[in-house]
């Protein structure tokens, strides 16, 4: 039987016209021999909006659930996510050429690599592509690496959470994404980095969607309140793993 990685997206109705271009991206992944790609589409509510988008493909799982934000989506997506890898994709985002077999190969050629980011491009409304500046090197991220330049970045990672793969176990141990309103990607990925070295692939590997209804481009994502609250939380957790010294069973010590 093929060897899996399994693609999870949250969706919400907003969003869900943008579906059928993720699904064009995912398609156009060509993989190592021995793999193949599951789709889990989960919505966050259980609206009609949603489900005539879903492509009509037997390698594509729909689910819908009480909303909760798309962290929640996402957990509940695992519930359906049976392969080795799992691989983020928002709805409203699209795969770089080759962005899975590169997670792949990092992930594979090293056991002490539990995760895997790589260099993301904001996909404008008029169709063109910008990069951001300080992006690392290609290769390994060490333990500590992506906190240390959050807390000295104004609370900004280094690598762009949305293009995440990572070993399936790691995720579920730590629980899946975090119970914030927002930043609950980050606080994965910190998390994460607390307990496993990560890789960084210097090539494109996602087209970030900026566009009017995306939840990180509300009034409400930026509150200066609510911010602060939010990156405690994060910064604890990530501490705490630390001490407790839990480490992804191929991490070095």
């Amino acid at each position: 039987m093929s060897r899996q990685i399994v693609v999870v997206t949250a969706v919400h109705a907003p969003s869900a016209r943008y579906l059928p271009e993720a699904y064009a991206s995912l398609s156009a992944q060509e993989l190592p021999g021995g793999w193949e790609w599951r789709w889990v589409i989960q919505e966050d509510g259980t609206t009609d909006d949603v489900r005539p988008y879903v492509p009509d493909d037997a390698r594509v799982t729909f689910r819908q659930g009480r909303p909760g934000g798309p962290g929640v989506a996402r957990t509940l997506a695992l519930a359906h996510a049976a392969g080795e890898y799992v691989k983020v994709l928002d709805a409203d985002d699209r795969l770089a050429p080759g962005a899975l077999a590169r997670d792949l190969a990092a992930l594979e050629d090293d056991p002490e690599i539990g995760w895997a980011t790589s260099r993301v491009l904001d996909l404008l409304p008029d169709g063109t592509t910008v990069g951001f500046p300080g992006d690392p090197a290609d290769g390994p991220l060490e333990r500590g690496d992506v906190l240390a330049y959050w807390r000295a970045n104004d609370f900004r990672a280094p690598v762009h959470p949305a293009s995440l793969c990572v070993r399936r176990e790691l995720l579920t141990a730590l629980g899946g994404w975090m119970a914030l309103p927002a930043s609950e990607d980050t606080g994965l990925l910190i998390a994460l980095d607390a307990v496993s070295r990560g890789w960084f692939s210097a090539e494109v590997g996602l087209f970030y969607r900026k566009w009017d209804g995306q939840a990180t481009g509300q009034a409400a994502h930026t509150d200066p309140v609510e911010r602060l609250a939010r990156m405690a939380v994060v910064e604890a957790r990530a501490h705490a793993l630390a001490a407790f010294g839990w480490l992804h069973p191929g991490a070095p010590a």
